[in-house]
């Protein structure tokens, strides 16, 4: 795929204390996070993202896994022994027809050879859309919206949350803070893409 080539990778999985790490500094306990393109308006990104998670191109998701897995590997810094997808709400998830972070998650187990977790945990209430919301709102839209409900499936495990774009980290930090209740997990966490605020 030659337009992948063209895309603006962050390589944020080969260095600590990258952009994505800094923004859970002092709100989670994380071993290593990483997003693997920069998020920009009106780019091929934003396109792909479009046909991705709206015009149901899972197939170009799981490329997109695919390629995030195999970085991640070449890295050497991730330790992962399951990939958890951040969850939507399950009429949500209904409404669009799957998941888009366990699309991800499907090609980067691949890579990988992992498995994917996905009822570890899972999204009790509906929330609004977070891409209007300042970084306060955001997080108290996801306040208590997660729930753990298999903490025997990742204890003692290396968990990679996984989800499509990560900006204020609202959301991630709410479902990460819920999987690190289970007994001696580890977490770290990759978007496929990082949108600066």
């Amino acid at each position: 795929m030659r337009c992948m080539e063209a895309m603006p990778e962050t390589n944020f999985e080969l260095h600590a204390g990258n952009p994505v790490e800094k923004k859970f500094w002092g709100r989670l306990s994380l071993q290593q996070a990483t997003a693997h393109y920069y998020f920009t308006r009106e780019s091929l990104m934003q396109h792909l993202m479009h046909q991705f998670k709206y015009k149901r191109n899972k197939e170009l998701g799981n490329q997109l896994g695919k390629i995030m897995g195999d970085s991640i590997k070449r890295s050497g810094r991730f330790k992962v022994d399951a990939l958890v997808p951040l969850p939507l709400f399950p009429a949500k998830e209904k409404r669009r027809g799957y998941n888009q972070a366990t699309i991800l998650c499907e090609g980067m187990a691949e890579s990988l050879q992992v498995p994917v977790l996905k009822d570890v945990v899972i999204r009790s209430q509906h929330t609004d859309t977070q891409t209007k919301k300042g970084r306060i709102e955001r997080w108290q839209n996801m306040e208590g919206k997660f729930v753990l409900a298999k903490p025997e499936a990742i204890s003692n495990k290396n968990v990679l949350l996984v989800d499509d774009v990560v900006t204020t980290g609202a959301t991630l930090e709410a479902c990460g803070a819920e999987l690190l209740k289970a007994e001696n997990v580890r977490l770290s966490i990759a978007a496929l893409c990082y949108a600066s605020r």
